[in-house]
């Protein structure tokens, strides 16, 4: 009886005091999980030990994802493989639209179709495109990429690593010889058993491959794994995780009961990546051959009008000085190249060949109204002071000119000092604004010549002038025939003008 009476306090007492004792519950959990696990079909683990019969699975596992792990890893583009499933899922129709917006074909159209035309029917086309891609067909095409990538990421765990832990004499991809595995301390392989579950936990969570397999057969020829060798893979370890063998192995290796590995294969939008990537290389295509379309249209204008590309009149406000800015990515001179070719027009048309003809029919020529040559004389006037303030706007360029100093002095210190940066880039910008107002007022003077020249040229195939009514003794005074001059005079201009208007719509491109 006393002994009975005994036994009965010493448990009482014990509960008592071991319900409030966190370590004693905390051993009694792991001593349960202990006896679960033993009880388990997968014998891994036992006294803090890892058994042979783990790196047994990892090595059948590893030869048979060893080439699909060697394929993944040759792969340096991370986006292959986005390209590739979206690629995949594109109807018939889609993938006709996707090659007739590729750079191949839309510069092969182009040397046919007017880069106007061609421009209007690649947009229509990409519009189509795009909204070809609805909801579900986007969703579908993200659900298999994020199969794709649960696949990729388990064939690419680093399972010799893992191996070679209880096998220092395996080599790497070498399945000729068998290993030899050893028992080894478990807290040895703690961390990448936590690894292995977050790449496996996606592939159990996936129960058909069959479509991610097709993928691979249609676009690389073969499939990276025989799907009845890779579905017995996911079935063992699904039933792995089932019987939560790894769950209590993590649980005793790290002392914790309650120990548990999260993991997550994360959503990724894809096709819209893909199709701004399609839309970018698109209007990129298109905006380069207008380019250079507009490149050679201008150069065929320089031709016509100075005989060479190469029009450079201009000592300091030029393409070659502009170098050192945009290398530091300070800004350039946007208008060096419209800016040289009217110091150009100046020196060789406008104080020659117009002078000429603006000397004949302003000076000597008998008007109707002062306010019919009123505008030619006021924009011809305007034209010839333009040239004295471009050499000084040249010259404050130079490293002794007034601008020219400042950029001197805050060039070398741009890189590191930000207020040297904004000061140069203030003076590039005023620089630049400056240059486009000269060529713009230059553009609307010469216009109104040439609508000026236009009407007296008419007026001088007249019987009998309208406007001008001298005709015949400015015939006397003219060193060239008036209609040819006149007409020769007219052409520059308009070629002019239609340079400046070229140059200028490149800028804006």
């Amino acid at each position: 009886m006393a002994n009975s009476e005994e036994n009965f306090f010493t448990k009482l007492f014990s509960s008592l005091f071991s319900s409030n004792d966190p370590e004693a519950k905390k051993k009694k959990k792991l001593k349960a999980i202990a006896k679960d696990l033993s009880k388990s079909r997968y014998h891994f683990y036992k006294n803090d030990e890892v058994l042979p019969t783990l790196p047994k699975l990892f090595y059948e596992i590893y030869k048979a994802v060893a080439p699909a792990q060697t394929m993944f890893n040759s792969v340096e583009n991370p986006n292959t493989f986005k390209y590739m499933v979206v690629n995949y899922s594109l109807t018939d129709e889609q993938r006709q639209i996707s090659e007739a917006l590729s750079k191949e074909s839309i510069e092969s159209r182009a040397q046919a179709t007017p880069i106007d035309q061609l421009n209007e029917e690649a947009k229509k086309e990409l519009s189509k495109f795009l909204s070809s891609f609805d909801a579900d067909r986007i969703s579908s095409i993200e659900a298999t990429y994020k199969k794709l990538m649960a696949f990729k990421s388990f064939c690419t765990f680093d399972f010799y690593f893992f191996l070679k832990k209880f096998d220092s004499t395996l080599r790497e991809k070498d399945f000729n010889s068998i290993p030899r595995f050893d028992k080894i301390n478990a807290e040895y392989i703690t961390e990448d058993l936590k690894d292995f579950i977050c790449v496996a936990g996606p592939v159990i969570d996936v129960n058909d491959w069959s479509d991610m397999m097709k993928l691979f057969k249609e676009t690389r020829g073969q499939e990276p794994i025989n799907p009845g060798v890779w579905n017995k893979i996911a079935a063992k370890l699904r039933a792995i995780f089932s019987a939560k063998t790894f769950e209590m192995m993590l649980r005793l290796m790290t002392k914790n009961p309650d120990f548990f590995v999260e993991y997550d294969s994360k959503d990724e939008p894809i096709v819209d990546a893909y199709l701004e990537k399609i839309r970018k290389e698109t209007e990129s295509t298109l905006s380069q051959l207008a380019q250079a379309q507009k490149s050679s249209k201008i150069d065929s204008l320089l031709n016509q009008i100075f005989g060479t590309t190469e029009v450079v009149r201009l000592r300091y406000y030029t393409d070659v000085a502009s170098a050192a800015y945009e290398k530091r990515n300070l800004g350039k001179f946007l208008y060096a190249g419209p800016l040289n070719y009217y110091k150009a027009f100046l020196l060789d048309y406008i104080k020659k060949d117009l002078r000429e003809f603006a000397d004949l029919i302003l000076i000597r020529g008998t008007w109707t109204s002062n306010s019919l040559s009123a505008p030619m004389s006021n924009a011809y006037n305007s034209l010839l002071e333009s040239a004295e303030l471009i050499t000084k706007f040249d010259e404050k360029i130079a490293e002794e000119g007034e601008i020219g100093i400042k950029l001197k002095t805050h060039l070398p210190r741009a890189e590191r000092d930000r207020d040297a940066r904004s000061i140069i880039n203030t003076i590039m910008k005023d620089l630049n604004e400056q240059a486009k107002n000269f060529c713009i007022e230059a553009t609307k003077n010469l216009v109104t010549i040439a609508k000026t020249i236009k009407t007296v040229m008419e007026d001088y195939a007249k019987p009998k002038g309208e406007i001008i009514l001298n005709w015949k003794e400015l015939d006397k005074f003219a060193d060239h025939p008036i209609k040819q001059l006149g007409v020769d005079v007219y052409k520059h201009i308009y070629l002019f003008v239609t340079l400046m208007q070229s140059c200028f719509s490149t800028k804006e491109a």
